[in-house]
């Protein structure tokens, strides 16, 4: 009977206990984050936390948003540049971002006054403030010191990037139970950030200017200077710098060593030539969104509220994959995403020969879906990629691979932009002529869909199993160095949206 009532007694506890979260319910949904913030602050450090939500958050997120309109309206509207050759030099501007894997090979074997990363935050703050600071400042600034200018700023984005991946695989190293969290945090900080900066910052554009929101600009940059002050890293004392070239030697021997295999170097040709020949005429759709004359003249707050819509679709076709597509064969999901991918184009055709005006469809709404489908899709067709790539890198050089197999990522973007200019040129679409543009959106559907011919280089296997060869794999586990000597990356992902 004692028994029993203190069975009684303690499901009664129980019973109260899980009762509690129900009654604070809305309480804990503010409470919650706090604690999981302070959490992550405790079990890492302050400084990191603060590092993750200004780097992703207000440096890429916000920052990238305000960046983007900016730099659109800052071509289009003060260098008043053709659409191709603003095409051309977006292309420009993205450079830094193919060469991330040596600012992260710098950030991991070439420490400075002892420091890994510290002196590398430093240096991307000072790059975007002084480049934002010339841009917002010159009254006349000539394209090529613009150009220039754009591009630090984006190499300073790029090279704080990198730096904060390699915190957050440092700190997954030694704290593995909190490697979730902290990719939640970087995933969700930039997510907001970058809602709410495209959501606000076609108003900013509308009150200020491209040259003011480049302005506003100086202000992420100077936080993530700031990180470098703060954050909290043991100083390399009788550091060698002899050991440098041999580090970035061995490094390249073995991904080259991996490179050679066939079932490596088929799938990174079918990435990189799914990406060259989906050209981008981005500018040449942007000039005629803001038409006064032939197109909708959509208003700089609309066209903020236009990339926010697409960061929603490009976050449903993420939670679509996690959920239902990811257990897809590569092969398989890849068709048909590559599919769909050229067949949205239609969306803008309809649009463009004004077809949706014929349905009673306005503008406003038809861009909205338009960006949505366009955006979730292309998520579907980059999620499966992703995955494939990290499936291709070999233990041992892992994140150093997995960064050259982004930045062959990002060759076929800055291909895509280039040729999309290219074509833009020919068929002379220009500021105030968009008789062809009609014609650049078929020749581009056309290029999208013909990767298709390709895709027997992609591995048909399960996405679940190993794709890499016994050759490989049993090359690096009889390689494969001490944990404090690996030279290792984390995901040095650029967003297709953005670079």
């Amino acid at each position: 009977m004692v028994e029993d009532e203190n069975l009684e007694s303690s499901c009664g506890e129980e019973a109260l206990e899980e009762d509690e979260p129900r009654q604070g319910g809305f309480c804990d949904f503010f409470s919650t984050p706090i604690y999981w913030f302070k959490m992550l602050a405790s079990e890492t450090h302050s400084s990191f936390v603060f590092g993750v939500l200004t780097v992703y958050g207000i440096s890429q997120g916000l920052g990238g948003a305000f960046s983007r309109v900016g730099t659109e309206y800052y071509m289009k509207d003060v260098q008043k540049v053709q659409p191709s050759e603003s095409q051309i030099y977006q292309g420009i501007i993205s450079i830094p971002w193919l060469v991330k894997p040596l600012w992260g090979l710098l950030t991991d074997v070439l420490p400075v006054l002892g420091y890994r990363r510290r002196p590398y935050f430093i240096l991307a703050g000072l790059l975007g403030v002084v480049s934002m600071l010339l841009l917002s400042l010159n009254e006349n600034l000539h394209l090529v010191f613009a150009l220039l200018s754009l591009t630090a700023g984006s190499a300073g984005v790029a090279i704080a990037d990198v730096t904060i991946d390699a915190c957050v695989a440092q700190n997954s190293n030694t704290h593995p139970h909190l490697a979730p969290d902290m990719q939640s945090l970087c995933a969700l900080s930039s997510s907001i950030g970058g809602l709410v900066g495209f959501s606000i910052s076609g108003i900013f554009v509308h009150l200020i200017g491209p040259k003011g929101v480049f302005g506003l600009l100086t202000i992420p940059a100077g936080l993530v200077l700031l990180v470098g002050l703060l954050l909290d890293e043991p100083v390399m004392a009788n550091f060698s710098y002899r050991q440098v070239n041999q580090k970035f030697v061995d490094a390249g021997k073995a991904m080259w060593t991996t490179l050679k295999f066939p079932d490596v170097w088929r799938p990174c040709l079918y990435m990189y030539l799914s990406f060259a020949l989906s050209v981008n005429i981005h500018e040449g759709m942007f000039y005629w969104y803001t038409d006064s004359k032939e197109g909708p003249s959509f208003s700089q707050e609309t066209i903020g509220f236009i990339f926010s819509v697409g960061s929603v679709g490009s976050l449903l076709g993420a939670i679509l994959y996690q959920n239902v597509l990811k257990d897809y064969p590569f092969r398989n999901l890849l068709f048909w995403s590559q599919l769909l991918f050229g067949l949205s184009g239609i969306l803008d055709l309809i649009m463009v020969l004004r077809l949706n005006l014929k349905f009673g469809i306005p503008d406003y709404v038809f861009i909205v879906i338009d960006e949505s489908v366009s955006r979730m899709i292309g998520n579907l067709k980059w999620m499966p990629l992703l995955v494939l790539s990290s499936k291709l890198c070999p233990r041992g050089i892992e994140g150093t691979f997995f960064a050259l197999l982004m930045s062959i990522d990002n060759v076929g973007l800055l291909t895509s932009s280039w040729g999309g200019g290219l074509l833009l040129h020919l068929l002379d679409v220009t500021r105030t002529k968009f008789d062809n543009l009609w014609l650049a959106i078929i020749v581009r559907s056309i290029l999208r869909v013909s990767p298709l011919c390709l895709i027997f280089l992609v591995p048909r296997g399960d996405p679940n199993a190993s794709v890499l060869p016994s050759e490989i794999l049993g090359t690096k586990e009889r390689n494969e160095t001490p944990e404090n000597e690996n030279i290792e990356l984390v995901s040095l992902v650029s967003r297709v949206d953005g670079k």
